[in-house]
């Protein structure tokens, strides 16, 4: 996974209302009152509601579930009010992708949407430039559902071909720009793509992708606009439902091959009437950073909610920070969802000591975890500007929690070390390996029920009845909620290491490690041990200039970890692998050392 019409031959889920339980709610959805769960199979009783917190407009109890003669404490959360930071609603009045540049057009059609590398585009000209796509999509044959792909770099082309492709109700599919050959022909061949849309730095592959099953490749460069400008400009007005597939974005396989995950127009929530509000209240006066790849539920999701609400989007190929930062000084850029990596990057640059970032108002960030050290110089290095940390997956459509700019500033320091709370729509439950629900504070896997929720995976009925379960959603993630609906992500359950019957985290170990001064970069994962079974590994990327050794980093974990979390090896590296979102690629860092083992846990 990765950290947002029935088909022909693809996954297909029903959901059927699922039963009440007891979760946490995000604003929006009704408190869920009822005394059974489809989970546990109990009666309660003694339910009392005994926290509140008005600020947050949220109240929690705890209720006692009698499971045989044991007692059990179960954490309830209901979001009865917007949390502060929310703002106001867009007034969308449909729910369909193909219709956002149309709703554009005719609300503000000289109003500028998109500017790449010194070219602007009106809302007009895309919703015109995306009839001439749907229309040539059309012309080729290809039929309601189709999966049409596209490889290249970021570019205002993209959006004329996503909603180009929702327009002739087919379906998109972004491929990672940074894939191998073979990794990319895989998805081809794995999403039965019919039309290649190909950017020109990719020219050298088109041989190799050619055939089956292609029936077309088009290149994005004169051949483009050649074979776009032939197609008529009217409207094909072809019908889609809320149910038929828009996105199929296929999660990074950091575990192994690649899934496709089908994001429905209705999974998009784009009629939903607090669309923005975790989003900090969006106005057509804002402008958009884009420098999120497109590819990546994170780029294509914001720059979709950018076109819903007015906003004029500043796309860059590739994250450059020094252009970035003086974008954002003479363009006078408003919004930015950023990974930290580049958060870091642009604190990097000798240039942001000189440059004026005053009109950044908000950074909306996620897709990995952030060091606490990096948050604290970035609220020091941008002092105007609110900070939202969001988390989601490709799975979820994006975003499911919200961290508010009053968070990021609160006295608790802990709540900043959490992804925030659920955002409109969204429950949250944490569960244990039998899907019971735990109470507060206790660790399992994360699980959300909302419309954000995919469809399913393409082509895979197994996975998708793994994933989807009763209407809630298992994330692979572990972590807890606080009393207050805080949640708190430990790891990824696949990443947990077992050493000597103790559950080891990495990422806890990752975060403390961090805060050493010598450390620049690291990564935790357990490697085979005949005693224990698995041992804690660290792998330490040295700051310029950084002289700490082994034996320095062990004494500097001693003071904050439990003797069984501590690494049992350290070595240093001169970088990591990452994906396109900046998460470590802990599958090629494990692989050398469990060659030759049946299992890769311990």
């Amino acid at each position: 996974m990765d950290r947002m019409h029935p088909n022909e031959g693809g996954s297909q889920q029903r959901r059927s209302r699922p039963q009440k339980s007891h979760s946490c709610v995000g604003p929006g959805l009704p408190f869920q009152k009822s005394e059974r769960t489809a989970d546990t199979p109990t009666s309660l009783r003694n339910s009392q509601l005994n926290r509140s917190s008005p600020k947050s407009g949220l109240s929690a109890g705890v209720r006692t579930v009698h499971v045989g003669t044991q007692k059990r404490s179960l954490l309830t959360i209901c979001h009865y009010e917007k949390p502060p930071f929310l703002g106001s609603c867009a007034d969308m009045p449909t729910a369909m992708l193909a219709d956002v540049s149309r709703y554009q057009a005719r609300r503000a059609a000289s109003d500028i949407a998109l500017e790449f590398e010194g070219a602007q585009t009106t809302f007009m000209a895309l919703d015109l430039a995306s009839n001439r796509v749907a229309n040539g999509l059309i012309a080729s044959g290809i039929n309601p559902q189709s999966r049409i792909a596209i490889l290249d770099k970021n570019s205002d082309t993209f959006f004329e071909v996503l909603l180009g492709t929702a327009k002739a109700n087919a379906v998109l599919v972004p491929i990672n720009a940074r894939l191998t050959v073979a990794e990319i022909s895989f998805i081809l061949r794995d999403a039965n793509a019919e039309v290649l849309f190909l950017g020109e730095a990719f020219a050298a592959m088109a041989s190799e992708l050619r055939g089956e099953p292609l029936k077309e490749v088009v290149m994005l460069n004169a051949d483009y606009r050649k074979w776009r400008d032939a197609q008529p400009s009217t409207d094909p007005e072809l019908k889609s439902l809320p149910d038929d597939v828009c996105l199929q974005m296929y999660t990074s396989g950091t575990t192994g091959h690649p899934k496709g995950v089908q994001l429905t127009n209705n999974n998009l929530g784009l009629s939903s009437p607090n669309i923005f509000d975790s989003w900090g209240n969006w106005t057509a006066k804002d402008v958009l950073l884009m420098a999120m790849p497109q590819f990546h539920v994170a780029g294509a999701g914001t720059g979709i909610m950018a076109l819903l609400a007015g906003i004029k989007t500043i796309i860059f190929r590739e994250f450059v920070p020094l252009q970035v930062l003086k974008a954002i000084e003479h363009s006078r850029v408003r919004l930015a969802f950023l990974v930290p990596a580049m958060i870091g990057a642009l604190m990097s640059e000798k240039a942001i000591e000189s440059t004026d970032t005053s009109s950044l108002r908000r950074i909306i960030y996620g897709a990995s975890a952030i060091a606490p050290e990096l948050l604290k110089r970035a609220l020091q290095t941008f002092k105007d500007t609110g900070f939202v940390q969001v988390y989601g997956l490709t799975e979820t459509s994006g975003i499911i929690t919200a961290l508010s700019p009053e968070d990021h500033v609160s006295a608790n320091s802990q709540i900043m070390t959490s992804c925030g709370r659920a955002i409109p729509g969204v429950e949250l439950r944490i569960v244990d390996l039998v899907g019971s629900t735990l109470a507060a504070r206790q660790v399992g896997e994360v699980v959300c029920r909302t419309t954000k929720n995919m469809k399913g995976y393409w082509n895979r009925d197994a996975e998708t009845a793994k994933t989807l379960r009763g209407g809630w959603l298992h994330t692979g993630d572990a972590g807890y909620l606080d009393e207050e609906g805080y949640l708190f992500i430990e790891d990824r359950i696949k990443d947990m290491i077992v050493s000597g019957g103790e559950n080891v985290y990495p990422a806890e170990i990752e975060k403390v490690l961090i805060g050493h001064p010598d450390v620049g970069d690291i990564a935790v994962f357990g490697v085979p041990d005949e005693r224990w079974g698995e041992a804690v590994k660290a792998l330490v990327v040295l700051r310029n200039g950084g002289t700490a050794d082994a034996a320095e980093i062990l004494l500097y974990a001693r003071k904050y970890l439990a003797g069984y979390k501590i690494p049992k090896s350290v070595d240093f590296v001169s970088q990591l692998p990452r994906n396109a979102t900046g998460k470590i690629l802990k599958r090629e860092l494990r692989e050398p050392y469990w060659q030759g083992y049946a299992r890769r846990v311990g």
